[in-house]
């Protein structure tokens, strides 16, 4: 006997139905119409119909222990379907789905395996065609991929050269601007070199005797280097004279005792202290000698009160009116 194949073919509006929908909306719908689908895939291999063989005690247990559902929904939901009139019981033993027959599919072995066959057919050309199709487009794909990798590696090319192009316009640029450095540096060595070399030869010489001139003791000339002469030219003719004037000013402070230094020692260091920046007036011998004076002029007008008053003493003593030794000092100050 040949074997046959069974299934289930739902229609489109299986759940638009008012007797499904209505079933859906009852309390646990949802389960009852699970076992409405399993009461139709049982049924279609047996002609749509349920037969009750007497295992359990009624249709509804059995039919229970058949589909694995609890029996109390099991006989509401055929309570249900008879209500509906998609059920319908033949016999005591036997009950007929209405609506299995439109939903049931069928056919034999060698129909499945002809049916099989021309699937497979079509597949295989199918995929022979989409094959096909696909290397058709790998190669299209290449080819724009190519022709991209191309045009990329063109672009990259440019981009590089222009890089490049750049770069060698920036160190061009660079070296110009080195080379006019080093030479304005080279203009400017080669300037100041001949201004030293004239400085040095000339006018240092010139300026050390000037200042030279100005100084009253002329002793040491040459042990006056050429670089303190260059020091000396750097600061300037008026401030190393204003340094002078310092100097001699401060010496007569001291007359007595301070006498000027040579030229050689003033000029090699000597001047630094009396410089604009430098110098601090020195008032201590000026007071030191103000303080002498008052002293000494103190000390004589004690002795001359000391005196007037001897004098006093004996012309009230001296009948004779001889003069005293205070009106021959005054006399001889006269």
């Amino acid at each position: 006997m040949e074997k046959k194949y069974f299934w289930l073919k739902l229609p489109e509006d299986f759940f638009r139905q008012k007797q499904i929908k209505k079933l859906r909306r009852i309390a646990g719908g949802d389960t009852y119409t699970i076992i409405y689908l399993k009461m139709l895939l049982v049924a279609m291999k047996q002609d749509c119909r349920l037969y009750f063989d007497g295992v359990e005690d009624d249709f509804y247990e059995e039919l229970a222990l058949d589909l694995d559902e609890d029996p109390e929904n099991v006989r509401f939901t055929v309570l249900f379907l008879e209500k509906q009139g998609l059920i319908e019981l033949v016999n005591e033993n036997e009950y007929l789905l209405t609506k299995c027959g439109e939903m049931v599919g069928t056919e034999g072995a060698s129909a499945a395996r002809v049916r099989a066959h021309r699937k497979n057919k079509a597949s295989l050309c199918d995929t022979k065609a989409l094959h096909c199709n696909g290397e058709a487009l790998h190669c299209n794909n290449d080819v724009t991929s190519s022709n991209a990798g191309v045009t990329g590696s063109n672009k990259t090319v440019t981009e590089r050269r222009d890089r490049e192009k750049e770069d060698i316009e920036i160190e061009t640029e660079k070296e110009k601007e080195l080379e006019e450095e080093k030479e304005k540096e080279n203009k400017n060595n080669v300037h100041s070199g001949a201004s030293a070399k004239q400085i040095t030869n000339t006018e240092i010489n010139d300026f050390f005797d000037s200042v030279w001139n100005l100084y009253p003791v002329k002793k040491g000339k040459g042990q006056v280097s050429d670089s303190k002469r260059r020091a000396l030219y750097k600061i300037g003719f008026e401030e190393i004279s204003r340094a002078i004037d310092r100097y001699l000013t401060e010496l007569q402070k001291d007359a007595a005792w301070r006498k000027p230094q040579n030229g050689s020692t003033f000029f090699n260091s000597g001047y630094v202290d009396y410089l604009d920046d430098n110098f601090v007036p020195d008032k201590k011998p000026e007071v030191q000698a103000n303080t002498y004076q008052q002293q000494q002029s103190s000390y004589l007008d004690a002795i001359r009160n000391r005196v007037k008053m001897v004098d006093e003493w004996y012309a009230n003593t001296n009948e004779s009116n001889e003069p005293t030794c205070w009106d021959l000092i005054d006399e001889k100050e006269e």
